[in-house]
């Protein structure tokens, strides 16, 4: 699993850093963005729900 932030929707609310330190951290832009190309195994599932929880959408996964 992959999860990707779009810089130009993230709105730097926190929330996927909040649910899911181990992938998502801040850039130097103060966006979010993911810190790992594969999410861990054990990680995939908060990875998702930071994914879901995110209020603009900006975060993908493949």
């Amino acid at each position: 699993m992959k999860v990707k932030v779009d810089p130009d929707e993230c709105i730097e609310c926190g929330a996927c850093i909040d649910t899911c330190p181990e992938v998502f951290d801040w850039d130097e832009d103060g966006k979010a963005k993911s810190i790992v190309d594969e999410v861990p195994s054990d990680q995939q599932d908060d990875a998702h729900e930071a994914v879901e929880g995110c209020p603009t959408e900006a975060i993908s996964e493949d």
